[in-house]
């Protein structure tokens, strides 16, 4: 009997750690639906020298804007750090501003020199 016991209260939390492994996996994915996430294109050179581009959208909430704003920055960023370099943005154009639409940034930039 006792070894039963002891097997029926493993089996016990097991399937307790299982429901709350479930419901935050259940919990992340809400979260992850209702903040929506950004994308980006690649980083390409414009016709100017020294020049690039980089796209970046988000869809959904009041927020979408502020996602693509960063996403478009981080890959500016991260473009012109690959190289040793710092970015330095130029432009930005952005569009959408009514809610549960897509929301868009485009950020031109060079690569400056870490000082």
């Amino acid at each position: 009997m006792p070894g039963q016991e002891r097997a029926s209260r493993t089996l016990q939390r097991r399937s307790s750690l299982s429901n709350q492994a479930r419901a935050l996996v259940a919990a992340v994915a809400a979260c992850a639906g209702l903040v929506g996430c950004a994308s980006a294109t690649d980083v390409v050179a414009t016709d100017k020298p020294g020049i690039y581009t980089v796209a970046a959208s988000a869809a959904g909430g009041r927020m979408a804007w502020a996602r693509a704003h960063e996403s478009a920055i981080s890959e500016a960023r991260d473009y012109c750090e690959r190289r040793g370099m710092q970015s330095s943005v130029t432009t930005e154009t952005v569009s959408g501003v009514a809610m549960m639409t897509v929301h868009a940034s485009s950020v031109n930039f060079e690569c400056h020199p870490k000082f």
